[in-house]
């Protein structure tokens, strides 16, 4: 793939990313396609986000925990997952769980729409592929996530309690105490503005590589596959700049 043709592919995600959200505010409106999307990648993404962020606060209270008793330390353990948790782990693993989940079906979805013709007949009858199917996954996405998010870090505090009570030995009413101490603007606003940006990124490139596909059943796979990578790439990627611009607008020293 030479140089131009990169460029040209740039050039289309950019006009989709761009053209996606404001359909929001275009007519006709495709609210039953949204809610159909919202009902998939929301309620169906339920149970395993609930299962991965049961078991992620499980094992961080477990290991931070071990390492502070070292230290004498161990009454910190709430204060340090409750952080760690709302902050950076909760927001990053749930929206990996997610790109994995919601973000192939959303490209091997559109990707068999795409071999079918399907998406061509749309045009011939002088519809907007983006936004009759892009723009309700965008809404989806962008809704959806910050609200799995929100239920996986309490589900992930709900399992370092467990740790922390019954494993650690520790005071259930000190836990509590010091999650409450957290909650704070600055750790909150942190913690519920990526699911947005990180849900805006999945749909956009799960629906622009599914769009994309050509070449069969291997094609299909190969966007099915490029989709779950480069969201995983853009979450890491944009994790990062989201929190060095965040720590510098809250005005937090490093």
């Amino acid at each position: 793939m030479d140089i131009k043709e990169n460029i040209a592919r740039l050039q289309d995600f950019y006009l989709l990313s761009v053209k996606a959200p404001i359909g929001v505010f275009r007519r006709p409106f495709y609210f039953r396609e949204a809610v159909e999307q919202m009902d998939y990648m929301g309620s169906g993404s339920f149970f395993i986000v609930f299962l991965v962020s049961l078991f992620i606060g499980m094992a961080l209270c477990l290991q931070i925990s071990a390492e502070l008793a070292n230290l004498g330390l161990k009454m910190y353990t709430g204060k340090i997952v409750g952080i760690s948790i709302i902050r950076e782990i909760g927001p990053v693993s749930i929206a990996l769980v997610y790109a994995g989940r919601a973000g192939s079906g959303m490209a091997s979805e559109l990707g068999s729409m795409t071999l079918g013709h399907q998406v061509d007949i749309l045009r011939v009858q002088g519809v907007d592929p983006v936004k009759k199917l892009v723009t309700p996954r965008v809404i989806g996405a962008v809704l959806m996530l910050p609200m799995l998010t929100v239920i996986g870090d309490a589900v992930s505090l709900l399992g370092g309690y467990y740790i922390s009570v019954f494993v650690s030995h520790q005071s259930g009413f000190f836990y509590w105490s010091q999650i409450k101490e957290i909650m704070i603007f600055d750790n909150i606003f942190s913690g519920l503005i990526k699911p947005f940006i990180f849900g805006y990124l999945i749909s956009c490139i799960s629906c622009y590589t599914g769009l994309s596909t050509r070449g069969g059943a291997r094609g299909l796979r190969k966007s099915t596959t490029s989709a779950v990578v480069y969201s995983m790439i853009m979450i890491i990627l944009s994790d990062f700049l989201l929190t060095r611009v965040l720590l510098y607008v809250l005005g937090m020293r490093v």
